[in-house]
């Protein structure tokens, strides 16, 4: 009998345990929630999990691209006139820089080329002054490409003083380099944990040349082996390779046989994101479909960001959002979110007041007063909606 009640109460007390433990454990999950701010599967964050090691399942990198930066002589005199010791650019760029500011990265075509050795000068030999680059930074832009066809307007002296007030102010360019040992060194950076490499070349340098026994780099758009190797190198350096072309015929809205050849060999040997720039008018944005399931983003042509040019098309160019999403756990990329959006060069009777507009702030009551309708007549909103309509897919228009 005794030992049948204490087997008894020994059921009771383990009973009694167990119990205990189911309570305590209740109240511990109660109090502690396990991961209660992680991510939904099947959803996206950027964010680390508070208190945990776990990676973030995606990283996001936002881009604006714009066309050519093409500084006459009216734009640098207007900004001379604005300073008491030296050039104010601030007044041109005003309307537009918060949407240079605001991506994570902003990718300029510097057309014309800032040498401290050289006097400012304009067409057909181009020079501006320091100012206008230390305004480009100021207002938000990260990435300039300075491979272009006035790259030897100043020569080899020129280029290399362009390089190096670049690298003074830490810069990134692309397409033109001091060396070899500068040349190895390809332009990279990390952004959100995105690892970007950026390339640029140039079709064309107005018949210009370096010297034979020169040392500085332009990468030219005939060097297809070294343009390949290029983009290897870069691929293999980095996450997202993005490259700056500087190619095709003035003044046309519809790309050469040539741009879309080397589009497409560009964009099969790794290249990411091809952004092109030279025709001074804008031409289309597409994907090109890669055979390794990947796409490759082209817009051929971003047309002018600022110019004194007098004609109606020259005063429309180009604003190129876009992001990259790199998935952490695969590695993959992909590029989401493709905006293209219209800039707009202002300028009353005789070039007055150049300025830069977003499109869609620019006002038909501006457009009435427009000093290129000297030269196009039917110049209006209207006409800068139809030309863009015309000339880009809808599908980036969204």
């Amino acid at each position: 009998m005794k030992k049948k009640m204490l087997a008894f109460l020994a059921v009771i007390i383990v009973l009694d345990i167990a119990a205990l433990s189911v309570m305590f454990f209740t109240r511990d999950n109660e109090r502690a929630p396990v991961n209660a701010d992680a991510p939904a599967v099947g959803t996206t964050s950027s964010e680390t999990v508070p208190g945990t090691t776990q990676p973030e399942l995606f990283s996001r990198v936002s881009f604006v691209a714009v066309g050519d930066n093409l500084i006459h002589d009216t734009i640098y005199e207007q900004a001379a006139a604005r300073s008491s010791t030296g050039y104010d650019f601030s007044d041109a760029y005003e309307r537009i820089a918060h949407l240079i500011e605001e991506p994570d990265v902003a990718i300029l075509n510097q057309e014309t080329i800032i040498s401290t050795e050289h006097n400012v000068s304009s067409y057909p030999m181009f020079n501006s002054p320091v100012e206008l680059g230390d305004e480009m930074l100021e207002i938000g832009f990260d990435v300039f490409n300075i491979a272009t066809n006035h790259s030897l307007d100043c020569g080899e002296k020129g280029l290399i003083s362009a390089i190096n007030y670049w690298k003074e102010r830490k810069a990134i360019t692309t397409g033109a380099y001091l060396n070899s040992d500068d040349y190895a060194d390809i332009p990279l950076h990390e952004v959100n944990g995105v690892k970007i490499a950026y390339i640029g070349l140039t079709e064309s340098t107005n018949g210009l040349s370096l010297p034979d026994d020169t040392e500085v780099i332009l990468v030219l758009a005939s060097e297809e082996t070294r343009i390949q190797q290029r983009i290897a190198q870069a691929k293999q350096a980095a996450d997202v390779v993005i490259v700056n072309a500087h190619w095709g015929n003035e003044y046309t809205h519809e790309p050469t046989g040539n741009q879309r050849q080397l589009a497409e060999k560009m964009a099969s040997w790794g290249a990411d994101i091809i952004i092109g720039h030279h025709p001074h008018v804008i031409q289309p944005v597409e994907y090109i479909q890669n055979e390794d399931g990947r796409k490759t983003l082209v817009a051929y042509s971003l047309g002018n960001f600022i110019s004194a040019q007098n004609r109606g098309p020259r005063m429309l160019g180009g604003m190129l959002n876009f992001e990259i999403v790199k998935n952490n756990t695969t590695g993959r990329i992909e590029i989401e979110n493709v905006k293209f959006s219209g800039v707009v060069t202002h300028y009353g009777h005789g070039c007055s007041n150049i300025r830069v507009y977003p499109l869609a702030d620019y006002t038909e009551e501006l457009a009435s007063k427009h000093g290129v309708i000297s030269k196009t007549s039917d110049f209006s909103l209207q006409y800068l909606h139809d030309i863009v309509n015309e000339v880009i897919d809808k599908q980036f228009l969204k």
